[in-house]
Parts: C-alpha cells; sequence; structure tokens
C-alpha cells in the first residue's frame, strides 16, 4: 500500500509576513529622525510617545531658529503619527515658542 504524504498550509504561513511591531523606544528614535530629515530642522528631543489605534503618535521638540543668548531660540514641538512598522503616516505642528517660555 502506498502510503499518501500531505502537506499542510498554515493560514499564517501563507498570508505575507508582517514585519514585528516596534515598541516605543525605536518609535521615538525614528520619528525624531524622519521628521528632522523631512524639514530639514534639527530634533531637541522627544517629549511624549504613546500607542494609537494605528501605531505611535510622539511629539517631537525642534529647534526651528536658533538665536542669541540661547534662550530666545524659537522651538516647536511637531506630532507625528507611525504605523506599526515605523512608516510615516503623518506629521503637524501643534506648537510654537520661545526656550526661555513656561507652559501655560
Amino acid at each position: 500500500m502506498a502510503e499518501r504524504s500531505r502537506t499542510r498550509t498554515s493560514s499564517t504561513a501563507t498570508r505575507k509576513q508582517k514585519a514585528p511591531a516596534m515598541g516605543p523606544a525605536a518609535a521615538a528614535r525614528g520619528a525624531a529622525e524622519l521628521l528632522q530629515s523631512l524639514i530639514s530642522h534639527r530634533a531637541e528631543g522627544v517629549s511624549a510617545v504613546r500607542r494609537s489605534e494605528d501605531g505611535w503618535c510622539v511629539e517631537v521638540e525642534v529647534l526651528e531658529l536658533a538665536r542669541v543668548p540661547d534662550t530666545t531660540s524659537l522651538l516647536a514641538t511637531y506630532e507625528v503619527k507611525l504605523d506599526e512598522q515605523g512608516e510615516l503616516l503623518e506629521y503637524f505642528r501643534t506648537r510654537r515658542y520661545r526656550r526661555g517660555s513656561a507652559d501655560e
């Protein structure tokens, strides 16, 4: 009697595999680097990272206009939205302020 061999196909194996989702540190780094390359201003740092429905929402502080003294330089906060794999979905400026000013 001949033995039949069967090949199982897993539904996960046949589907296109997604890249693993990134964590908050990678999202913060990626958002700052992407934004800096798009707007040609230096990213000063990341002030917030939070999960969103589509991936990550990152707030990046950017030096828009350097002045002397440094406390009068103009900075801006940009909201950068990334998908699960770190691809840019959108970005926009939410606030512009002087470095020496306190939050409202």
